[in-house]
């Protein structure tokens, strides 16, 4: 079974968000931890997002680690800024992965 991680920048969101969101988001987590062929790649075949009603997750998948780590949520305004952040921290968040290892 996948081991599934999240950031801390994940959590403040996911805490802020309507009760139902937070449901969705533990189903999400729920089947992530089942398969982590989920949401749609974005330029990387292990970086992916979810949408989620106005919101999208976006995750990073770890297969030769069985590792998914939640890294953010955020808007449709602001998604191409968060990609674009994610993408730039890529080693990051490997190492991030790899302390808490």
């Amino acid at each position: 079974m996948v081991r599934v991680l999240s950031t801390k920048e994940f959590d403040t969101w996911e805490r802020f968000l309507p009760k139902e969101y937070q449901q969705q988001i533990e189903n999400i987590i729920e089947q992530l931890k089942k398969t982590t062929n989920v949401g749609k790649p974005l330029g990387y075949p292990f970086f992916r997002e979810k949408k989620m009603g106005k919101y999208r997750i976006y995750f990073l998948v770890y297969e030769d680690i069985q590792v998914v780590l939640l890294i953010t949520i955020s808007d449709k305004k602001a998604q191409q800024e968060t990609i674009d952040k994610i993408k730039n921290h890529l080693d990051y968040y490997k190492d991030l992965i790899k302390k808490n290892l």
